[in-house]
């Protein structure tokens, strides 16, 4: 399904979010072959995600890997032992969603909001049919709703919905702390042990205390970034007059103002190089996902063959 063919560019309902079951199915066909991303990918570490998990231990035998030996059985017992594995079937996949004030915006393709929900549901639709268990913590500026993960579909229409009744429709100023940080902190309390996490965001309200809280969750899960961006925030039309909504109305600007130029890219420079900064303080692997996009395509150039997560 082509997801900008659609009316969700405001705004997306449930039932939209449900046909991206499609596209997920997609995702996973053969064919469906991964291209190489300019930005960093989504591969981590075999040590995180979806791992190995204890089973027991029994006498050596040749062939085993001797790096499993179990030495202090094998000193209690006399008589080399060694561990066996095997492959963890099921992993916690938790999608922190942000649909606040920022996203309620866009120049091209859809608002950041609709990309971001489009994201997260395709990501959970993947999960699910990977045998995953499909969690999500949405959060919009005055709401947070966490849904721990569980592998039901009924939870993924769960999540669905959340993200379908908690888009804003405007902008106002009810914002109170459930804010970026307030979720990844959020987060920290729900996520297990080797849990796979995106972080789906615009990034634009990061915190000194951002890098920290991502550095505590990639600790112990692997931990990706999807960055929604809109053309304009990264580069400015050289000519003519455009409004920008604000909380207090619309604001106007010149584009063809070198001043006006020069300060907006100056911003622009610093929150980029410091949100670079803390991706890598933080250990995190983050990708860039333009509003002109289908959630489908971009997703198509970062995640694993057969649209495998992780």
């Amino acid at each position: 399904m082509d997801v900008t063919a659609s009316n969700a560019i405001t705004r997306i309902n449930l039932q939209e979010l449900i046909r991206l079951q499609a596209d997920a199915r997609a995702l996973k066909l053969p064919s469906a072959r991964p291209a190489r991303a300019r930005q960093s990918g989504l591969r981590h570490s075999a040590q995180r995600g979806r791992g190995m998990a204890f089973a027991e231990v029994r006498r050596y035998q040749p062939g085993d890997d001797i790096r499993s030996i179990d030495w202090r059985v094998t000193a209690r017992r006399q008589a080399p032992h060694t561990k066996l594995y095997e492959e963890e079937r099921e992993r916690p996949v938790l999608l922190l969603c942000d649909l606040g004030p920022t996203l309620f915006f866009a120049s091209t393709g859809a608002f950041k909001q609709v990309r971001c929900a489009q994201l997260a549901a395709i990501l959970a639709w993947l999960a699910l049919a990977g045998g995953d268990q499909v969690g999500g913590i949405v959060f919009n500026g005055s709401t947070l709703s966490v849904q721990r993960p569980a592998r039901r579909k009924k939870s993924v229409l769960r999540l669905l919905d959340t993200l379908a009744s908690q888009q804003r429709t405007s902008l106002d100023n009810t914002a109170t702390d459930t804010t970026l940080d307030s979720a990844l902190g959020e987060a920290r309390r729900v996520a297990h042990t080797g849990s796979q996490i995106f972080v789906i965001s615009d990034f634009l309200n990061i915190t000194d205390n951002t890098p920290g809280l991502l550095g505590a969750l990639a600790r112990h899960n692997s931990v990706n970034a999807l960055r929604v961006v809109d053309p304009l925030e990264q580069e400015l039309p050289h000519s003519g007059r455009f409004a920008v909504a604000g909380p207090e109305g619309p604001v106007w600007f010149d584009a063809s103002s070198h001043s006006f130029q020069k300060a907006w890219a100056e911003k622009i420079n610093r929150h980029e190089a410091r949100l670079a900064d803390y991706f890598r303080l933080s250990g995190v692997q983050a990708t860039t996902v333009s509003t002109r996009d289908t959630p489908a395509n971009s997703l198509k150039l970062i995640l694993g063959p057969g649209g495998r997560i992780g």
